[in-house]
């Protein structure tokens, strides 16, 4: 393992998923689990997002509708937060679902912007 690019991609993951979220996935990791997670933290935190070529809005743009293009409600809600903590807004996270009603398919729009009102309720306090 790279433990510079492991520590950069850490910091990046606790900042866009907030370190609460990523502290409880690496105490409940396990010996089957703990590789997953430094693999996801060293090469998809690490060395993509930390990469200058694009901004951190613009990743949440980008992965937001490629999951919902392989329809993954569970990494949906997670980036739905992602993306709210690098700035974009609940208009933009609708735009994403409706552009990716076309391209990607009307059911899978539908889920996504059925997980993000959830996560919108979750964070409003269940309001």
């Amino acid at each position: 393992m790279d433990k510079k690019r492991y520590k950069e991609g850490m910091a990046v993951r606790k900042a866009v998923l907030g370190a609460e979220y990523v502290d409880k996935s690496l105490r409940e990791a396990d010996e089957f689990t703990r590789p997953m997670q430094e693999l996801v933290t060293e090469y998809c935190w690490g060395e993509i997002w930390t990469r200058p070529g694009l901004d951190r809005r613009t990743r949440s743009f980008l992965n937001l509708a490629m999951l919902t293009a392989l329809n993954r409600p569970h990494e949906i809600k997670l980036h739905v937060r992602g993306a709210l903590n690098n700035g974009l807004t609940k208009d933009e996270l609708m735009e994403v679902f409706l552009q990716s009603a076309i391209y990607c398919g009307v059911p899978a729009a539908l889920d996504a912007m059925r997980v993000a009102k959830e996560v919108f309720a979750e964070m409003d306090g269940g309001r």
